[in-house]
């Protein structure tokens, strides 16, 4: 089935243009100007995008769908209709279900709840432990973005905090590393002493000061000493602190790209809700902010913002997280940590957009780019000839307020509840097939597994 994409402006490579997208077979067929339209009555089908922004799927590599084991709070289903619905075409999940996925079994079962439940396109970290690297060099390298590391204990129980299995992950982990990094003993610490000053459970607004930069900064630094150490490709996730950003390298590049990204051996990534929320939003929003690692103080935030445009962050994700309502009640202490983000980040980023925090095309190098230039995602991140037609159109100016009724997440419930966006995603083609459109996602849809090219 052929199809033809006209009228919007694509934001694809560091240019905005005037440009219409030919689709046939699920594969990207000609970007073509304006000057050479082709007649409407030779296509299948016709999306009339005038007035519209044209980006290339977004591709999240950080999200926690919770399926199996933890799908009271979400399953794989009801997330990736809430990235349809959201622009994200494609989606890594983490490691940190039940059972963790940190067997090759394991592993396998993911794929095959995916292939039966995602409508959107999927693939797996697959979890280090203190004493499974020997398991990385059977992992199947085309089929997965990475292994994930939990340097900071988080949900799941998946803590590695012994030096020598960190040394023998750092130096076999041939594949792309993340790393969840914050150090757990100066956080029990800090928790024991707060729960000194203020009871079991100390109030929401302290999680900053517990799970404190000095954490973050101490394992990060590890992290990124080891990584040099072994030669080691590593991907610092969800970057909190000004002072972690000094462990990564101003790039000096065209003002709308970063060419060079995919040379980078240490990159770090930043989440929506960093990047929207500082620790002052905890009387606000009280413990449905509440995430590992805490969100900071707005020096911090505002220096995460600067480093979206000048090359220390990467990956812009959204470590989507989904609890019921009634776990994230109580303090430090007893309220989940996690957040539900994945179905409004791409309206959120528009949003710093216009005010001028960054460019729509830098948005795209990190959202859609740079997350397939880093993971090596075969034929998906860009809108190129040959390229899987994931595509996510946007209107401007077209105020919309996030209720209840409009989550799509199996959590039911969202921080930016009441607020106003002003732009919209419109559609959103996955394999060129419209999974969302006119306010609905087509369940009937199964995306694809996502193939990786990793230079091993």
């Amino acid at each position: 089935m052929s199809l033809l994409i006209k009228g919007g402006r694509i934001v694809n490579e560091g240019r905005v243009a005037e440009a219409d997208i030919v689709v046939a077979d699920g594969n990207i067929t000609d970007v073509r100007s304006r000057k050479s339209a082709a007649d409407d009555a030779d296509f299948a089908e016709v999306i009339d995008a005038t007035g519209c922004y044209v980006l290339p799927g977004i591709i999240d590599d950080h999200v926690h769908f919770r399926e199996p084991g933890l799908t009271e709070k979400a399953d794989i289903d009801t997330e990736s209709r809430a990235a349809a619905a959201g622009g994200v075409t494609s989606y890594f999940d983490m490691p940190n279900c039940m059972p963790t996925t940190t067997t090759l079994q394991a592993l396998n079962d993911k794929f095959a709840l995916a292939r039966q439940k995602s409508h959107v396109n999927y693939s797996f970290f697959y979890g280090a432990t203190n004493d499974n690297a020997d398991t990385f060099s059977q992992l199947p390298a085309s089929r997965i973005p990475g292994i994930k590391l939990f340097m900071g204990s988080s949900t799941g129980n998946m803590l590695v905090d012994q030096q020598q299995a960190l040394e023998r992950i750092f130096k076999t982990c041939r594949l792309p590393l993340m790393a969840h990094c914050e150090d757990t003993d100066i956080i029990n610490r800090n928790m024991a002493e707060a729960k000194k000053a203020w009871g079991d459970d100390p109030q929401v607004s302290l999680h900053a000061l517990i799970r404190s930069e000095e954490a973050c900064l101490s394992s990060s630094r590890k992290a990124v000493e080891l990584a040099k150490k072994y030669g080691t490709r590593l991907h610092v996730a969800h970057i909190s602190t000004a002072e972690e950003l000094e462990l990564f390298e101003v790039n000096t590049h065209h003002k709308h790209q970063t060419p060079n990204v995919k040379l980078q051996r240490i990159t770090a990534e930043a989440c929506v809700g960093h990047l929207l929320f500082t620790l002052l939003d905890h009387e606000r929003l009280g413990a449905k902010i509440k995430v590992n690692p805490s969100i900071k103080t707005p020096v911090d935030q505002f220096m995460l913002r600067q480093a979206l445009s000048d090359g220390r962050i990467s990956v812009v994700a959204t470590d989507h997280a989904p609890h019921l309502l009634s776990q994230k009640e109580g303090g430090c202490a007893k309220a989940a940590s996690g957040m539900p983000m994945l179905q409004f980040s791409l309206v959120a980023m528009l949003e710093l957009v216009d005010e001028g925090v960054l460019t729509i095309q830098q948005l795209v190098e990190l959202m859609c780019h740079n997350p397939a230039r880093l993971f090596d995602v075969h034929q998906r991140g860009f809108l190129r000839r040959g390229y899987r037609a994931d595509i996510t159109i946007v209107r401007p100016h077209q105020p919309w307020t996030v209720s209840k009724d409009c989550i799509l997440s199996k959590c039911g419930w969202s921080p930016l509840e009441g607020h106003t966006f002003n732009w919209r995603v419109e559609r959103t083609l996955c394999n060129g097939h419209t999974v969302y459109g006119n306010g609905q996602v087509d369940a009937s849809y199964i995306g694809e597994e996502m193939r990786f090219e990793h230079p091993l």
